[in-house]
């Protein structure tokens, strides 16, 4: 956070004030841009002395444009130091949250003219904040100039902090909103984390409730795109996307349910679902980018696992083939891209021309499988008490053996 040392014995907002004013009129003349620098100067000190710290940051920022325009980078970031440092004075915070909104406001107004400055400037704005609020609209602005002035790299680094960011600002449903999403998309066109920005999406997409239909109706755009974003991920192959409302709109939506019928079919169904579906939607797939190809090597993944899931724990060579649609060279190949992939735990028996399956992922986890799990649990924890009893009970079968081995007839 930058610190103001005060150089000479006027104010530092009014060395501001004479600064800008000065170089406002510079190209006026003398005396016409003395008479204006003067006007200035004394309504600046009627600001100061009645403490009108928002007009005060008016007065500055009205001349914010020939500021970025004329002024060096370095006199520009003491010049916004010093704005900044306004938010300071006022004890209501309703009086800082209005002077940070509007230093915020004029410095995010020509995103594409030294963006990576104008970041400083806000983060600086930021670090001086102590309301969460203010905090918040200020971070806002940070990611939307990120997005504007394509330098997001500089605000990537900032979301590892996330998880404190929303303990502190605590904030309602329509705040996360709009946080989840703007951080998705910072992420993807930042191009930094494909999967980073998906969680975030599906983060937006969880806030909205089943009991909200207009509501949920805003989210129909970012619900396909987070289906066309699983579907063309080739390293995404689960979650409880079906389960998640904004989503699950879409399956009696008369424009988006094929859109969710793809999903379902590759969340819950195999190959042949696929590519009945793409002989009759094949426009649908290439208005979002979808690749053929690329859907059915997936599909061929997905589908492979889920025969590791369903049937037992041997597969055959002739089922992969079959399932797979591939020649008898290819089954291993697959195999292997699956156990790669950390999809598959098995080992191939080339002999017995078999697949042994150990473990497989699930590509959903929602009711059936908790209860699924729970009884798998429930046995476990039947089979340790079991064992326990067997070897308390020896122990004591022992215990007592040694006890009669021990006694002496007297």
């Amino acid at each position: 956070m930058t610190t103001i040392v005060p150089t000479s014995e006027e104010d530092p907002a009014l060395s501001v004030v004479r600064f800008v004013a000065e170089l406002s009129w510079a190209d006026a003349g003398p005396e016409v841009a003395e008479e204006h620098v003067s006007r200035l100067l004394v309504e600046a000190q009627e600001c100061l002395i009645q403490e009108r710290w928002l007009d005060l940051a008016s007065l500055i920022l009205a001349s914010a444009d020939i500021i970025f325009s004329k002024a060096s980078e370095k006199d520009l970031e003491c010049i916004y130091t010093v704005i900044c440092h306004l938010v300071k004075k006022p004890e209501s915070l309703d009086q800082v949250h209005e002077i940070a909104e509007l230093i915020a406001t004029k410095v995010t107004q020509q995103p594409n003219d030294k963006p990576g400055l104008r970041l400083k400037i806000l983060f600086n704005l930021y670090n001086l904040l102590e309301n969460p609020y203010s905090q918040f609209f200020v971070y806002m602005k940070v990611l939307n100039l990120a997005v504007s002035g394509k330098v997001t790299e500089h605000v990537v680094p900032s979301f590892k902090k996330m998880d404190d960011f929303l303990s502190e600002w605590n904030l309602g449903t329509k705040d996360k909103r709009d946080l989840f999403l703007t951080v998705a998309n910072v992420l993807k066109d930042s191009k930094s984390s494909t999967k980073e920005s998906f969680d975030y999406l599906i983060k937006y997409l969880e806030t909205f409730s089943g009991d909200d239909a207009l509501a949920l109706a805003e989210a129909k755009e970012e619900a396909v795109r987070a289906v066309v974003e699983f579907v063309k991920s080739p390293d995404m192959f689960q979650g409880d996307l079906l389960d998640i409302h904004a989503i699950a709109q879409l399956e009696k939506d008369s424009t988006y349910a094929p859109v969710y019928q793809l999903l379902d079919i590759f969340l819950t169904k195999r190959l042949h679902a696929y590519l009945d579906f793409q002989t009759s939607h094949s426009d649908l797939l290439n208005s979002h980018g979808l690749v053929h190809e690329e859907c059915v090597s997936k599909m061929r993944l997905i589908s492979l696992v889920d025969l590791g899931t369903n049937e037992s724990d041997q597969i055959s060579y002739s089922l992969i083939k079959e399932t797979l649609q591939i020649e008898d060279s290819e089954v291993e190949p697959w195999v292997v891209k699956a156990i790669t992939a950390k999809l598959l735990d098995c080992r191939i028996d080339q002999i017995n021309q078999v697949v042994i399956v150990n473990r497989c992922s699930k590509r959903v986890f929602g009711l059936h499988e908790w209860q699924s799990l729970r009884s798998k649990l429930a046995a476990w924890r039947g089979n340790i008490a079991n064992v326990m009893s067997t070897i308390q009970a020896n122990k004591i079968v022992d215990d007592g053996t040694q006890a009669v081995q021990g006694l002496t007839i007297r």
